[in-house]
């Protein structure tokens, strides 16, 4: 019997499927296994490379499967998606995560510990937190335009409109039953607003105590949330050779579909991790808006810019030039430099 060399191994919460194949691609073995006994099965196999697609739980078992002696490898969804051959099952899927994993030009997902992994929940924590914020101020402007009261939009008016809520004028044109429900929304509203401040300030706090944190954050446009995001989701800086990779793995490189020599380029990509983008996208509209409003350094390249491009395509692709810049400063561990204006 040849020797199992790449095992793909299909992952869900209770029954998984595990592919074997030697060094030819051959398979050896197709087998189904429960929750209960998969580490037991891993334990009788020799050492080899277990494949995985990169998705929910998916580091949890690369890391007890590291524990045993094998070589994990985790591969985008995206990825293996082309190695699926018709219709689709459990066995399908690992014989294609043991195919994919077998590509020399195969791109890999890095294993996080579960400290890394803790130390981007607080982002996740504080995502959910923002929006049912937004849910809640979006709940409570729709059900007052019902009685004939527009409120104005954003957050900063929200103190305001609570305010008017305990005032006889408003509450007058309310239906008693509707009275206590803006209570209720409200209340909530005010507790949410207690959490998102103590996870800021908590944000706030991992960034003052790591040098990478501070050191990224000497960049303008990047503050303590996008700092800390920057160490806590994205992989070793090293996995990327030059800074331009990086921002394409965030998603702000240009997507392409060329052909027949002819280049043709479309809005970015999106690809990569969604949190890091964010930031960094709000963090270049807020140096659009500041350059708008008080107009930019004399000669600088945001000048230039904002004199013949719109003004939310200037701030994404600021945004590029940030990832770009964080990779630098991360690779040389220097703080941020600004660049000489170019004079005529």
């Amino acid at each position: 019997m040849s020797q199992v060399i790449t095992i793909g191994l299909d992952i869900a919460k209770n029954v998984f499927h595990a592919h074997g194949a030697d060094e030819r691609g051959v398979m050896v073995f197709s087998r189904k296994l429960t929750r209960g006994k998969l580490l037991d099965f891993f334990a009788g196999q020799p050492a080899c490379v277990v494949a995985l697609e990169a998705c929910g739980g998916a580091h949890h078992w690369a890391r007890e499967l590291q524990t045993m002696g094998h070589a994990v490898r985790l591969i985008p969804p995206a990825y293996v998606k082309p190695f699926v051959k018709r219709n689709k099952n459990d066995a399908i899927d690992a014989e294609a995560i043991c195919e994919a994993a077998q590509r020399p030009g195969m791109r890999f997902v890095a294993v996080k510990s579960e400290e890394q992994q803790a130390a981007g929940l607080v982002f996740r924590t504080r995502d959910l937190a923002v929006r049912q914020r937004t849910q809640l101020i979006n709940a409570i402007r729709g059900h007052l335009a019902e009685y004939g009261w527009v409120a104005p939009r954003g957050t900063a008016h929200m103190a305001m409109l609570a305010d008017l809520l305990e005032e006889e004028e408003m509450i007058s044109t309310l239906p008693r039953a509707a009275r206590p429900m803006f209570k209720i929304m409200v209340d909530m509203l005010a507790e949410l607003d207690k959490q998102i401040a103590v996870l800021d300030r908590e944000i706030a706090r991992r960034a003052k105590d790591d040098e990478a944190a501070r050191r990224l954050m000497t960049i303008p446009g990047i503050g303590p949330i996008a700092a800390t995001a920057i160490i806590a989701l994205a992989p070793p800086i090293e996995t990327f050779r030059k800074g331009r990779d990086f921002a394409a793995w965030l998603g702000l490189a240009p997507r392409q579909h060329s052909t027949g020599g002819k280049q043709r380029l479309g809005g970015i990509s999106k690809m990569g991790e969604r949190t890091i983008r964010r930031l960094l996208i709000i963090g270049g509209s807020s140096m659009v808006r500041q350059a708008s409003r008080f107009g930019a350094p004399a000669g600088s390249w945001l000048e230039r810019m904002l004199a013949r491009k719109p003004r939310m395509l200037v701030s994404v692709a600021l945004a590029n030039k940030m990832a770009r810049m964080v990779w630098a400063l991360l690779t040389r561990n220097e703080d941020y430099r600004a660049p000489a204006a170019v004079t005529a």
